[in-house]
């Protein structure tokens, strides 16, 4: 009955989410009724409870997540500054005169916003109220405007500052800045690929992307220039603020955080956009966003504390280690996986309750984690884009105009899914690019987090720390 428990876990948390409550209280409820049976069956030893306490003040204390409000804060209010629709219109001139120009300018503001904001829901919003009408205005294919600005909004979840790097990096155990790193080169990479795939439509149907009409450049010569420079010149100095001293280790990425969030404050007080109204608006999503990270920590520790109890890490790494293929067939079972999961859970869902089942398989693998965070990062960057719970979509359909069907959206959010799953392939095809380091870890030397006991890990077995 004890090799049964792990599995029915997860079907009853299954129950419990299909249901309709809360994830956080799902994951909770159910790692505490599950403990019940255990303690009652004689399956679980009720003196691991005693961990729960220090796991749960392991969360709060831990310093990496605190760089989840600063990030979100200050793409807040960098979003609620203008800086997004500065950079669109400015943009939008300087590539309109080619074919597929606004979508090019689309791209590039979404890379830029990504580097600054981290948040994609703030990235799709701005992008949408600004730029899809115009775009649809001058002809654009519905279905390629759509996409485009989709797309782009979610590469906030893959190019650095990421709040997925983050959570992926706490969950797996590595530095945030080496997460950072890793991702950097595929990020622009996908990037790269959103472009051509803008150039082959512009090249095989050209009234899909128009250039603007002379009429709509009002900006030429060295005006253009100056503008450029005036509204690139910002974003790029505060990307240097955060990522900038993250890479050259001139700061944690909870200091990043701070310094752009402060960063973020200025840039909004030079342009007279800074009041008490919308400090309290980014405050309030602030403290919403954080809590309910916080909260599915919480239940996530409790279901995995219970889990562990019994044996559910050693039946999920028989299962994944006897897959065959060895180190392939483990990462090509995991992406499927997760790219299915993404259909249903959010980011925030997979990466608390599947990557820590997940990071002590790959470690015996001798998976570098750092690549594997990379690789999960841009799958799950597709829970953004899926039909029909795509969060992107949804954030996008609530401010696009009604003339664009619903099935437009979809339709044309479908191409870049399989642009970020050709990524995907692309970096287990080439994992040097994320600065794989597999003879290291061949070589049994894996860096231990400082932070190991943080968890209360201190107080379980010794074979579990």
């Amino acid at each position: 009955m004890l090799e049964l428990m792990p599995p029915l876990m997860f079907i009853g948390l299954i129950v419990f989410l299909l249901l309709g409550y809360p994830v956080a209280f799902s994951l909770a409820a159910n790692g505490l009724l599950f403990g019940l049976i255990g303690i009652s069956q004689g399956y679980f030893d009720v003196v691991l409870m005693q961990a729960l306490p220090e796991r749960i003040l392991g969360i709060v204390a831990n310093q990496t997540l605190l760089a989840i409000p600063f990030f979100t804060f200050m793409g807040l209010i960098l979003e609620r500054s203008g800086m997004a629709e500065d950079l669109l219109e400015t943009i939008g001139q300087l590539f309109g005169g080619i074919r597929g120009g606004l979508a090019y300018a689309v791209i590039f503001v979404g890379a830029l916003l990504a580097a600054t904001t981290g948040v994609v829901a703030a990235s799709v919003i701005a992008m949408g109220l600004i730029s899809l009408p115009i775009m649809m205005r001058y002809g654009y294919d519905s279905r390629l405007a759509t996409g485009v600005i989709a797309a782009s909004g979610t590469l906030a979840q893959i190019i650095p500052p990421s709040l997925v790097l983050i959570v992926l990096a706490d969950q797996l155990g590595v530095s945030v800045g080496d997460l950072y790193k890793g991702a950097l080169i595929p990020s622009l990479t996908l990037t790269g690929l959103y472009v051509l795939f803008v150039l082959a439509v512009s090249l095989v149907k050209p009234s899909a992307a128009p250039a603007l009409p002379v009429e709509a450049r009002t900006l030429h010569g060295r005006a253009l220039l100056a503008k450029v420079g005036v509204s690139i010149l910002p974003p790029l100095l505060l990307i240097f603020l955060v990522l900038g001293t993250i890479f050259l280790g001139w700061a944690t990425p909870t200091e990043g955080g701070a310094m752009g969030a402060t960063g973020a404050l200025v840039l909004a007080l030079l342009k007279r956009r800074l009041s008490w109204n919308l400090l309290r608006q980014a405050m309030d999503s602030t403290t919403r966003l954080s809590s309910f990270v916080i909260f599915i920590l919480i239940g996530s520790t409790v279901f995995s504390l219970v889990f562990r109890g019994m044996n559910g890490d050693l039946w999920v790494e028989h299962l994944l280690t006897a897959l065959p293929g060895g180190e392939l067939g483990f990462l090509i079972v995991v992406n499927l996986l997760i790219f299915v999961l993404a259909f249903f859970l959010d980011f925030f869902e997979i990466a608390f309750i599947i990557v820590p089942l997940l990071a002590p398989v790959a470690q015996k693998l001798g998976i570098d984690l750092v690549w594997l965070g990379v690789l999960i990062g841009i799958n799950m960057q597709t829970s953004f884009m899926h039909p029909p719970f795509g969060f992107a979509l949804f954030y996008l359909r609530s401010v696009a105009p009604k003339s664009i069907k619903t099935s437009d959206i979809y339709r044309g959010a479908i191409p870049f899914v399989i642009i970020q799953l050709v990524m995907v392939a692309l970096v287990i095809a080439f994992p040097g690019i994320t600065g794989y380091k597999h003879e290291a870890l061949s070589k049994g030397v894996i860096e231990v987090p400082m932070d190991a006991d943080s968890y209360g890990d201190y107080y379980l077995p010794k074979e579990w720390r």
